[in-house]
């Protein structure tokens, strides 16, 4: 039996692994970076033990770091979590060859499908080796890992050699294997389908296929939102699914909990490649039948056997994956301070945050993923939907209205989605949307308990005005000083927050604010953190009441969009170069991603103070492209 079990991870991961540890009566030990030293999975493990460094390839990439923690704590068994080792097949052996049970599949499967080239090959299918005009679109792939890192399509032959390298750099620094490879792109442009089966083996020859998943909303081919059954197959294309799942898992011995991915397109299924660990969506399976997944690694590790049947299945549950990201500027991860997160309860939260922790740049930007089970599709997605627009999420920028409106497209919400969702919806996804009134209840609370200067007079006393900046437009909040409290002035253009006629204060307080909106009254919970502000899911940014009139750019200047390592500069790009608007200029590198940053205007480099290897923090001043010495020729874009 095993009593103390070392989580080779991070994060929601090593927590979420840690429950199921607790609720089994075996002990947890975690490892940390020094980023990650005061993480919440640090702090919740029984004990933690320091891996030195920050980055990635120093600390959990590291296998005998790992190996040394685990002997170093008095554990019996290692579990790898998902992503860094997990389908490592040399890290599994350094385990069981340091005496340790390894809570995974055996080496020797991870070798035969972790590699997505050597798995395509086990199944019959052979990657691109000479690309050509015909083939394209086609993707870069790394062979090694997922999660969308070191993945790129490629639509135009001349760019096919630096996509190549930009994936080998992404998959190594990410997984400790550069390998990539290429294949046809069959995503959202035909209109497919991600869908994927989840397999539990034991060691005596059992093997479930626990139905399936569609996982075809994605960003940068990472996925969004998952559920499961996936909707709208036929019984004749699940079980063709179920049985192609458990002949991959057969075939290389599998045991323990693995996941095999197809490209669903019409009634054709396409093998995609199987991940030889738990996925970041197993709670949709999970909440489906009844399982710990994690709890049924444990066993079939202990030796036990798989008992009979599968359960059945019940219901239906969704996942969405809440990140610290920007959609509408592709997708730029965030960092900072997360001050809140409070999820309504009937959901499930998975996440390695609490109030107060940092979001840090080493590492990928999910805050947390929810989950919502319910009898019906319908009735998850409904669920699901309000958990996330009522939830507190106070800090960086987030991707939780996108999930919102995911949710509630009609494309979503009758099930005809495929991988090329977003590529379609995005603008409309993102279009800003701030609560009208959000303004006025922020100045209303920042307002409360003040005193006055002087006594009441019988006049009227002038508005006050404060301004915020929200979703990038400037807006003012009127309020005045009755001898009742609080009240918003009624001088403004009506349909202005803090102006309409119809707006009567019920209530003022730091925290909550209650207004009146002809006859409706609307409840406004406000969280302030410096001059930024919460108020229910509009963020705001309390304004200067003077502005400094020196706080400007230069026009056609690059700021970084996120903190990160600049990792690569355009070969030969220098002050004096000529540029085109949209040309690749550097590429900055943030939460194991590539980010390539772009020229803003066609013109002329006139200052670049970015280096390979410097680190920069968020808005540094990266390049000065000037509009005004545009070459000759060319007109300089607006």
């Amino acid at each position: 039996m095993i009593s103390t079990v070392l989580v080779a991870n991070r994060g929601e991961i090593a927590c979420r692994i840690a429950r199921t540890c607790g609720a089994l009566g075996i002990r947890t030990v975690t490892v940390h970076s020094d980023a990650d030293e005061n993480a919440l999975h640090t702090r919740g493990a029984d004990e933690s033990v320091r891996l030195p460094g920050a980055a990635p390839a120093d600390t959990y990439l590291r296998g005998d770091l790992l190996v040394k923690a685990a002997l170093a704590a008095g554990a019996d068994a290692v579990h790898p979590g998902y992503g860094f080792l997990s389908e490592n097949a040399g890290f599994a052996r350094a385990v069981q060859d340091a005496g340790l049970v390894w809570i995974g599949p055996p080496p020797e499967a991870i070798e035969a499908m972790a590699s997505k080239t050597r798995a395509k090959e086990l199944m019959g299918i052979a990657p691109l080796r000479e690309v050509t005009e015909a083939d394209l679109p086609v993707l870069v792939k790394a062979a090694a890992g997922g999660g969308g890192r070191g993945m790129r399509v490629v639509r135009e032959l001349a760019d096919l050699d630096a996509e190549l390298a930009a994936a080998r750099a992404e998959a190594a620094s990410a997984f400790g294997d550069g390998e990539v490879f290429v294949e046809p792109y069959l995503g959202g442009d035909a209109g497919g389908r991600h869908v994927e089966v989840q397999v539990l083996a034991d060691t005596h020859g059992t093997v479930w296929a626990l139905g399936t998943r569609d996982c075809s909303l994605q960003r940068r081919h990472q996925k969004v939102i998952e559920e499961s059954p996936a909707p709208g197959l036929t019984a004749e294309l699940t079980a063709e699914l179920h049985a192609l799942a458990v002949r991959a898992a057969r075939a290389v011995g599998y045991t323990g909990a693995g996941t095999v991915e197809f490209l669903v397109a019409g009634d054709r299924a396409h093998f995609l490649e199987m991940n030889t660990r738990l996925q970041v969506e197993h709670p949709v399976t999970e909440a489906v039948f009844g399982l710990d997944l994690v709890a049924e690694q444990i066993r079939v590790a202990e030796g036990h056997r798989l008992d009979g049947d599968p359960p059945p299945a019940r219901g239906h549950a969704v996942e969405a994956r809440l990140y610290a990201e920007d959609p509408a500027h592709d997708w730029a991860p965030q960092t900072g301070r997360l001050h809140r997160l409070a999820v309504p309860g009937g959901v499930r939260l998975d996440t390695g945050f609490t109030d107060g922790d940092d979001i840090g740049v080493h590492y990928d930007p999910m805050i947390a993923k929810v989950v919502a089970h319910a009898p019906t599709r319908a009735e998850a997605v409904r669920k699901l939907a309000s958990a996330l627009e009522r939830a507190a999420i106070h800090g960086p920028v987030t991707n939780r209205d996108l999930l919102v409106r995911s949710l509630r497209h009609p494309e979503f919400a009758e099930g005809r989605m495929d991988t090329g969702f977003y590529a379609r919806h995005l603008p409309a996804l993102t279009e800003p949307a701030p609560d009208p009134y959000a303004p006025l209840a922020a100045a209303l609370a920042d307002a409360h308990g003040r005193s006055r200067f002087g006594g009441w007079r019988n006049l009227p006393s002038q508005p006050q005005v404060k301004r915020y900046a929200v979703a990038g437009e400037e807006h003012e909040a009127r309020y005045r000083h009755t001898r009742d409290g609080l009240a918003a002035d009624t001088a403004g253009e009506a349909g202005e927050a803090g102006g309409a006629g119809g707006v009567q204060v019920v209530h003022a307080e730091a925290g909550l604010v209650v207004l009146d909106v002809d006859g409706v009254r609307r409840r406004f919970e406000v969280g302030r953190y410096g001059d930024r502000v919460w108020v229910n899911g509009t963020a705001l940014t309390a304004l200067p009441r003077f502005p400094d009139p020196t706080a400007q750019l230069a026009p056609g200047s690059l700021l970084a969009p996120m903190p990160g390592t600049v990792v690569r500069v355009a070969d030969g790009l220098a002050a004096g170069a000529s540029v085109q608007a949209g040309e690749p200029l550097l590429w900055l590198e943030a939460m194991k991603m590539q980010h390539r940053i772009s020229a803003p205007v066609t013109g002329t480099l006139t200052a670049l103070h970015a280096t390979e290897g410097q680190q920069v923090e968020v808005g540094a001043l990266l390049a000065v492209v000037d509009p005004a010495r545009a070459p000759a020729g060319d007109t300089p874009s607006t």
